[in-house]
Formats: C-alpha cells, sequence, structure tokens
C-alpha cells in the first residue's frame, strides 16, 4: 500500500488576483513563497490558507462563544483540505502604548511581579501592588510614567501677541480651537491687547486661574444661548486635559504638539521606574524590582537562577525559559524595562518570534510574514537555525521571503508571478531549490552584488557632534551630502538613534520615511492616498457643471444602496459572514446619475479603473502627471487609481508611502530600511529612484541591512560592533570597496556576496 502524504490541498484560489490556481503544500517541512512584490504570496498564505484555518478553528466553539470571536468569511477557492491550526507572525509593527515594555508584551513581567510579592523581603502585599498602573503601586509624584512632564510658560505663549493673533502656541487652546475661541469672547480677557500689556492680575488670571477657593466663570456660547463655563486658567487646564493622562491615547492632538510646549525629566522620586518608594523598598537578594527590569536579559538569567526555596524556584523556572528564547535570539543585551516603541524593526521582529517559540505544541503550521525584515544578514543565520528547530517539533513552517539565504535553506519553494497585480496570481515554480537555478522565475539564485567603484565626489558633509541618544557612545561623524549614503550595522547598534534622532534633531528640514503603516481602509484608494482624487473630481465638475461631491462614492455619488461600499455584507445571523457584490452598482460603488456623466469619453469608475502607466497619457494637469509619475519611478505603474489601499501588498505599501514622499520637494531624504517588502529585481528600480534623487542635487540617507543598497551607494557608515551596550560607536566609514578589507559584520556579507567580482 503507498504511503498516504500528508499535505495542505488547495484547489481553485480566486482570491485577489489569484487566477484559479491549485497548490499541495507538504506538511512538516520549511516552505518558502516568493516572487515579486504584488504577485500573489500573500493572497495564498494569508487571505486563503490561514483565513480558512481560522473560520474553522472558530466553528469548534459554541455559537455563543463564536459570536465574541473575530469572524472570517469563507475565502474564494473550491476546495481547502487538511488545514492545521495556524500561529501568524506577521510584519506589521508591534502596536501598544507608552508603558508597552519588553516584559510586559513576552509575558514575563507578571511572573516577576508575583515572585516579589511571594519572596520579596519586605513583604508588600499582592502581586499586583508591583505594578506602575495599580493605586497601590503607582509613584505618587508621577502618576507611574516614571517622567515628570510640565508645561513651559515660555514655550506655550508668545507674550508679544494677542490671543487672536495667536499668542497661544498651543493649538487647542488657541483661536483655532473652541477653548480659544471661548476664551476670546468670554469677556475675562481683550482679545486684541498683547500678553505683555496685560495687568499682573489680568496675566495671573489667564495663565493660572482664579486664586484658590475663588471661582469665575465666562459663557460659552452654544446653539441654546450662553451657557456659564468655569475658567481654570491656562496652565491648569493644559495639565489637567493634557499630562495628567497616557498621551499617546491622544487623538485630537499629537505627543509631539505637547511636548513641544512641555518640559519633561526623570521623575525624582521613582527615578524612572513609575514605582512608589514603599514597593522598591521590597527585595530580592539585594536587589528590587526596578533593578530586575534594568538588567540586561542576560544578567536577569543569572539573578533568577540563584533564586532559592520551593515558591520562588517555582516561580522562577516558569521566566527562565522565556527570558532564554529572547537571549538565544540574540536579545540577550535588551531589558525588561525596554519600551517596545524604541525596538528597532529588527529587534521587534525578533521579539515578536520569541514569543511564539515557547509552545511545545506540534502539527501547527507557523506563517511568516518576511521574518528577515529588519534584520542584518548575520542575524538571518539565526532566524534559518530557528525556523528549523520549529519544524523539527513537527511542525509546517511556511515563510514569505525575498530574502536569498532563506529561501536556499527552504525544503519546498514556492514562486508566485510573473508579474504584479494583474500580472501576477500564478505558480511560476514549485519544487525544490535546485530547479529553480534552470526556472523561468524572478529569483536569481547566482546573484552577485555589483560594488560601486566609481562614488561621487564629496564636497560637503552634515555634521553631528557628540551623540550620545540611547546606546551612541558619545560619537560625532560628518554624513557626506549630495550622494547616496547607507548606514549599516546589526539590530540594535545605533542606527536609528544616529539618524531618526541625532541627525533629524540637528536638520529638521529632512525628509522622513519610515516604517509606519500608512492606515488602509477600504474607502482610501490610490488616487486619494496621492492627493489627485480632488483635482480629478474638480475636472469632472468643470466639464458637467455637477458638483464635486457627485463623483466621491464617499458622498453625493454614492450608490444609494450599498452607500458607495460596492459590497453588501447581510446579516446572516450565527452563520459565517458573506460579503456580495452590490446588484444595484455591480460593484463600482457609484450611482447611475454620478456614472451618466462623462470626461473625455470616460466615466469617473472607468478613470479609476486606469492604471498609473495609462493616466500618464490620459491627463494633462501638471499636478496629476507629477504625482501619478512618482508612483511609476517607484514601479507601481501597474496599479489601477482606485485601487484600495487595504489591498496592497507590503511591498507595495511601502513604495506608496515613498512615492507620496517623493512628491515633496526637498534637499535631504533619510529613509528607514526602504527594501523592507521588495523583491531582489524591484531593488535595481528604488536604487535608480535615488539615484536620480541625488542626480537632481538631493542628498538620499538610507539605514539598511540590504546588501545590494549598501553594495550601490557612495559611501558607507556602520555602527556596533554589537546590539544595545556593545553598540553605538562607528566602527567603518568610507566607500564600498574599502569596506571589502574591513572587519565588521557588514563587510563580513558583502565579501561573500560579491566574492565573484573580487576574485576572493
Amino acid at each position: 500500500m503507498s504511503e498516504i502524504k500528508d499535505e495542505i490541498i488547495l484547489r481553485g484560489l480566486k482570491e485577489n488576483n489569484l487566477k484559479n490556481i491549485d497548490l499541495n503544500i507538504p506538511k512538516e517541512k520549511v516552505i518558502v513563497f516568493t516572487g515579486l512584490s504584488g504577485s500573489g504570496k500573500s493572497s495564498v498564505v494569508f487571505d486563503t490558507l490561514a483565513t480558512e484555518s481560522r473560520r474553522q478553528m472558530t466553528l469548534n466553539y459554541p455559537l455563543y462563544v463564536r459570536n465574541q470571536m473575530p469572524r472570517y468569511e469563507r475565502p474564494q477557492a473550491d476546495l481547502m483540505q487538511n488545514l492545521s491550526p495556524v500561529v501568524v507572525v506577521e510584519q506589521r509593527p508591534i502596536g501598544g502604548n507608552s508603558r508597552s515594555t519588553v516584559g510586559t508584551f513576552m509575558d514575563i513581567h507578571p511572573l516577576i511581579r508575583l515572585l516579589f510579592s511571594r519572596i520579596g523581603k519586605p513583604a508588600i502585599g499582592s502581586a499586583s501592588d508591583f505594578s506602575s498602573q495599580s493605586s497601590f503601586g503607582r509613584c505618587p509624584q508621577c502618576g507611574g510614567f516614571g517622567e515628570v512632564i510640565a508645561p513651559d510658560i515660555n514655550k506655550m505663549i508668545d507674550y508679544d501677541k494677542s490671543l487672536r493673533d495667536y499668542a497661544v502656541k498651543f493649538k487647542p487652546l488657541s483661536p483655532s480651537g473652541w477653548q480659544g475661541r471661548w476664551m476670546m469672547t468670554g469677556g475675562l480677557f481683550d482679545p486684541d491687547k498683547p500678553i505683555k500689556d496685560y495687568s499682573e492680575e489680568e496675566r495671573r488670571l489667564l495663565l493660572y486661574g482664579p486664586p484658590e477657593g475663588e471661582k469665575v466663570f465666562a459663557p460659552f456660547h452654544t446653539k441654546n444661548g450662553p451657557q456659564p463655563h468655569e475658567w481654570d486658567g491656562l496652565l491648569p487646564r493644559f495639565t489637567r486635559l493634557y499630562i495628567n493622562r497616557d498621551i499617546t491615547k491622544l487623538k485630537e492632538v499629537s505627543q509631539d504638539d505637547v511636548l513641544a510646549v512641555s518640559t519633561h525629566a526623570m521623575c525624582p522620586t521613582c527615578h524612572g521606574s513609575g514605582l512608589n518608594p514603599k514597593v522598591l523598598e521590597c527585595k530580592i537578594n539585594g536587589l528590587n524590582i526596578a533593578e530586575y527590569d534594568q538588567l540586561e536579559l542576560t544578567e536577569l538569567l543569572e539573578e533568577l537562577k540563584n533564586i532559592s526555596g520551593p515558591m520562588g524556584e517555582s516561580i522562577a523556572l516558569q521566566a527562565i525559559p522565556l527570558i532564554q528564547q529572547l537571549a538565544d535570539m540574540g536579545l540577550g543585551y535588551l531589558s525588561l524595562s525596554r519600551k517596545m516603541g524604541t525596538l528597532s524593526g529588527g529587534e521587534a521582529q525578533r521579539v515578536k518570534i520569541a514569543r511564539h517559540l515557547g509552545s511545545s505544541l506540534n502539527n501547527i503550521t507557523y506563517i511568516f510574514d518576511e521574518p528577515s525584515a529588519g534584520l542584518h544578514p548575520e542575524e538571518v543565520d539565526m532566524l534559518i537555525q530557528m525556523l528549523q528547530s520549529i519544524k523539527e517539533q513537527h511542525n509546517t513552517v511556511i515563510v514569505i521571503e525575498h530574502d536569498l539565504s532563506v529561501i536556499k535553506a527552504a525544503d519546498e519553494i514556492i514562486e508566485m508571478g510573473p508579474g504584479a497585480g494583474v500580472h501576477g496570481g500564478e505558480v511560476v515554480y514549485q519544487g525544490k531549490l535546485e530547479g529553480l537555478y534552470n526556472s523561468p522565475a524572478a529569483t536569481n539564485l547566482n546573484y552577485s552584488l555589483n560594488i560601486n567603484k566609481n562614488p561621487r565626489d564629496i564636497k560637503g558633509h552634515f555634521i553631528i557632534k557628540n551623540a550620545s541618544q540611547n546606546n551612541l557612545k558619545n560619537i560625532s561623524v560628518n554624513i557626506p551630502k549630495n550622494v547616496l549614503v547607507a548606514i549599516c550595522g546589526v539590530s540594535g547598534s545605533g542606527k536609528s538613534s544616529l539618524m531618526l534622532e541625532a541627525f533629524a534633531e540637528s536638520y529638521p528640514e529632512t525628509i522622513m520615511v519610515g516604517q509606519g503603516s500608512i492606515g488602509v481602509s477600504s474607502r482610501s484608494t490610490l488616487a486619494t492616498y496621492m492627493g489627485i482624487m480632488d483635482d480629478i473630481r474638480s475636472i469632472f465638475s468643470k466639464e458637467t457643471g455637477q458638483p464635486a461631491g457627485l463623483f466621491s462614492f464617499n458622498s453625493l455619488g454614492a450608490c444609494p444602496v450599498c452607500g458607495g461600499k460596492g459590497v453588501i455584507t447581510p446579516d446572516v445571523a450565527f452563520a459565517d459572514p458573506v460579503t456580495i457584490p452590490c446588484e444595484a452598482c455591480a460593484g463600482t460603488r457609484y450611482s447611475d446619475e454620478a456614472l451618466s456623466y462623462r470626461y473625455q469619453d470616460k466615466n469617473i469608475v472607468e478613470i479609476l479603473g486606469l492604471t498609473v502607466d495609462e493616466a500618464m497619457t490620459y491627463f494633462q494637469m501638471s499636478k496629476i502627471i507629477k504625482r501619478v509619475s512618482t508612483l511609476k519611478d517607484v514601479g507601481l505603474g501597474y496599479l489601477t487609481l482606485g485601487q484600495t489601499t487595504s489591498s496592497l501588498s507590503g511591498g507595495e505599501i511601502q513604495r506608496l508611502k515613498l512615492a507620496s514622499h517623493l512628491q515633496k520637494e526637498g534637499q535631504i531624504y533619510l529613509l528607514d530600511e526602504p527594501s523592507l517588502g521588495l523583491h531582489t529585481k524591484d531593488n535595481g528600480r528604488l536604487l535608480d529612484v535615488f539615484q536620480t534623487l541625488v542626480n537632481r542635487g538631493n542628498s538620499v540617507i538610507i539605514i539598511e541591512h540590504n546588501l545590494d543598497f549598501i553594495a550601490a551607494s557612495d559611501w558607507v557608515i556602520e555602527l556596533g560592533p554589537g546590539g544595545g551596550k556593545q553598540g553605538g560607536h562607528i566602527i567603518f566609514e568610507g566607500v564600498p570597496e574599502e569596506m571589502l578589507h574591513a572587519d565588521t559584520w557588514t563587510a563580513k556579507w558583502l565579501k561573500l556576496t560579491c566574492a565573484d567580482n573580487v576574485g576572493e
């Protein structure tokens, strides 16, 4: 009897751009999906396989439980068999508020609090008392934030101006906000008199409110007439509304706006821990919980291993494997107190991966979305070992990846393509590594680097002196102007601290393109994101004499049946949700009236159906052509103007974000890992964009691990030698060719990858 192969069977996949494809995916292997950005990898792995697995998992729960859980629609496919439970490790940045730390994210910190509550001396009480968010545990001075933020009156007030002329420099309290208008119309203050001309009494009332124990009211004008409203003073009001709370939760005003008119310093009472001094008196082997939080993870492991006694040992033994997992991922230099928001891309990626590795469950399908993103080539080796160890526990590992090292380590490779968007959605190759060498796929395994042997001449420098942010060791560096500069180094070596903090502070005019998401929705399209939808609507309005709102599916032009969504989601009670195209508008989102008007023989839907390439020749307006051309420059010519941003792949979003920044006229462009989500074939096009920017007289600085970009740059600066405390030094400065003779981690991989070129 022949052996039955255990494999995931997928038939007739049609999600997004998939062209009715069939796939058999073997289990207990490392499977790498590769292909150009937008070729259909995510449509197979996330939108079909992961979604269906999650949908079927929820079916095991009673209906009343299912109603409280996320509900998934069945993907468009004819057959999906032999799926196993999935664990998804996505590429998107880790969320969390300003208090989210490595310790809380990894669920280690609750164990440490429990440990102190059970064996710490002198005894305090429950584990929750060791939290800066509990009423007992929080520091009375800073409210548990570890920082004392106070309004700076000289930053907030321009004494030479009147209230009407924006004397108050904090926007919500200026004339543009309702509070500012109330201050001008309430009768307490002369809105046209400069603040410096106020009497001492008037100025005190404006800034600090009435004397203690007194109340002052000013009428606030509403639709029901004037209503008395208590005036408490600018500084007390600012403190109450914008400081005595977690400022990362503010929506109408940004954290930066608050900090711009404030001073902030470490809390002198709790020394930044956010904890009550009574809590800090409780110690284990001479260390309090704040000191535990500050230890490097390797040091913390030693402390936990020294704990004796049955109660303490049992708790420590639960924390040790979690910490060891982080250390094994090369993150032993981090501490539990390290804020998640301050981690580099590579560090955050490994923390996310480590969180999923403590499980002893098997027969699970692990899905990783570009796990090499943000990792130095030296760290990718460690990643590959981790993927293999998951497989060895009888799990299936599916990886979306462009990194050649990861592709070469796979048991099976599936390449999607042949192109992107409408030109993708097919299986170009499936099989072992050897077969890929002779396949027509885009992935070139014989790839070798071309070192830039003719770097541009350097005529000037940006100067950074004595930078000491985070782990930087008081370094000074000259960064060449008007050339392409690559900043490299292992994760945590100080690249972001040097460039995104020290450099950005010294050169605030810099146009910065970070790794953050763009905020996607089903109603946001390429045209709206690039700021040309208003112009398209204006053209229609001018041509037809109709209001511009008629050509928006979010306004007058919306289909009356689906409200401009293009689809209808009927209430199917406890059954799986289902989305069906709107029959009234056939999915176009627009009303019949909106579709009856035309410009140059096309209605609004036909224009939104134009690809970027087609739009270049269709429109005459220079603003539209200029903005559309930036999309073409970054290789997105195949997308349509009406494509929703929510349907784009990670690599497409990365380039869309870049295109939106390229339309700004600037002198200095600073990009944080622009190669994220891009196939090797896409890198060349992006490099051409950078070279064009430099040729126009701009300075382009990229923080990168990708060796293609480092080799093609005019100047390279490497930080290191390690991460955390071992980083923060400049270990190389020079042209790429000089790097071939250097002794650094990046130099090692540069030599290996271009060995054929340099005859080594």
